[in-house]
């Protein structure tokens, strides 16, 4: 990635910004986009007239908006905020995310961009900072991962059920709600034809890469499938505006498009896939084999998977709904598993070519940020091939029949377990860890302060 130093700007960014202008001469503003702990797109609205000065310069955000939990609030505990005078910091577009936005009425573009801190280095608490410094050090030992990544969502209606809950929204084709679970059901995915191919065509308008869409194991529920990519920094830039893509192109049809991890209680959840092989430096999949089981590489990586899964939850499942998710027999891991195509794993290695052979982890909720995510996953990867993790032997049959429940189902143990873990300490660093733990703990003891509906129906005139 080319260094956004002030006034040393590589002459190809500013050619980009000149391309778009020119194929896009309608626009008129530009949303400048980036991603906070908890994956949610904050920014401001520039004049397209400011496009080069915003390259060349930078446009200024304070260091607390990785402060911020998902209410939009600062966690001060995390000493981003007023401890640090709330200072701001320079932010620069990263390469090749300059794109119009077709879904909005008014001609418009938008561009991501990343911290930099006041000496001009990459700000700490930058996720996309975090999976950078985690990429390197895998690339300094001759290891250059290729990724995919899968995103569940549901497609919800505008108006809440009688009880205020969410429901699956109306056909615009049968005129009928989706009340079934037809997972792979093509007349599902013709019910709303229409709005998933606005989404690929604005994901083609975007040079986001998707592959596929599938009906999932739930009404109202579709995954998509991004095509792998040999840049982990550059796939999650994707999932991130994918997922405003969904967002957008769903409001404009009508209904709601949400990842929330666990929308209803008795419905699967929305997963967050990652698809992981690695290749050295001649390019050759050390994953690679004839044996569907690969080679001691990929089963040392699922060692370190594996072995680093309890304490990696807190960045999975990163708010209390996405724990609700690991429920038995729900195709939600519920403990450091793998296996050869079986989808009972937490670790699976698809069916495939010897040359494509790749390890599926499947553990994280739709609702995490992706830059942590895959900056966890490339980093445990990493842990098991340089310490040759054995995971022990695949299971075979039911994972849920045959193995116990030992990833936690708590939000509150799992914070307490990543505090403890020196996996993160040695990836993340201290400082990171300090702050995303201060800002989960402080967003989780506001979440537990509140008394629901619930509460009263069964306490209040009962006890």
């Amino acid at each position: 990635m080319p260094d956004f130093a002030a006034n040393a700007v590589d002459a190809s960014l500013l050619r980009e910004t000149e391309l778009f202008r020119k194929e896009h001469p309608d626009v008129k503003q530009i949303d400048c986009l980036i991603a906070d702990a908890c994956g949610v797109l904050r920014g401001k609205k520039l004049p397209v007239d400011g496009l080069t000065k915003l390259y060349r310069e930078g446009v200024t955000f304070p260091g607390s908006l990785f402060a911020t939990d998902i209410t939009g609030s600062t966690v001060e505990e995390t000493g981003l905020g007023l401890d640090d005078g709330d200072a701001d910091r320079d932010c620069f577009p990263v390469p090749e995310t300059l794109d119009p936005v077709p879904w909005l009425a008014r001609p418009t573009g938008q561009v991501l961009l990343t911290m930099r801190d006041t000496d001009g280095s990459p700000f700490f608490a930058d996720p996309r900072t975090v999976l950078a410094n985690v990429l390197k050090r895998l690339n300094d030992d001759g290891l250059f991962p290729v990724v995919a990544i899968e995103l569940e969502f549901y497609l919800i209606d505008r108006e809440r059920d009688p009880n205020g809950m969410p429901r699956p929204p109306v056909s615009p084709v049968s005129g009928k709600r989706q009340n079934t679970t037809q997972v792979y059901g093509i007349d599902e995915l013709y019910d709303f034809d229409a709005l998933l191919h606005d989404i690929s065509e604005a994901c083609k308008i975007q040079r986001i890469p998707v592959q596929s869409a599938v009906s999932e194991y739930a009404p109202g529920q579709y995954e998509i499938n991004l095509q792998h990519v040999a840049n982990a920094l550059e796939a999650c830039d994707d999932a991130l505006l994918f997922k405003r893509v969904v967002k957008g192109v769903a409001q404009n049809h009508g209904v709601e498009a949400t990842f929330m991890s666990k929308p209803y209680p008795d419905l699967a959840g929305n997963g967050f896939h990652i698809h992981l092989s690695i290749l050295d430096r001649d390019g050759n999949n050390i994953f690679a084999s004839e044996d569907p089981a690969g080679t001691p590489a990929l089963r040392h990586a699922i060692g370190g998977l594996a072995s680093t899964m309890a304490e990696s939850m807190a960045v999975f499942a990163q708010n209390q709904n996405a724990f609700r998710r690991f429920q038995p027999n729900s195709y939600a891991p519920h403990a450091p598993t793998w296996a050869v195509n079986n989808r009972s794993v937490s670790l699976r290695i698809p069916p495939s070519g010897a040359k494509d052979r790749r390890v599926e982890h499947r553990v994280a909720g739709a609702d995490a940020n992706p830059y942590l995510v895959m900056a966890t996953v490339l980093a445990a990867a990493h842990y098991g091939i340089t310490r040759k993790i054995d995971p022990g032997p695949p299971i075979t049959g039911n994972a849920y029949s045959k193995v116990d429940p030992v990833l936690t189902s708590s939000w509150i143990v799992a914070l307490d377990l990543m505090a403890e873990s020196e996996f993160f300490r040695e990836y993340f660093g201290q400082r990171y860890v300090d702050v995303y733990l201060a800002l989960k703990w402080a967003e989780r003891d506001k979440f537990f302060a509140e008394i629901t509906a619930l509460e009263y129906e069964w306490y209040l005139n009962k006890v």
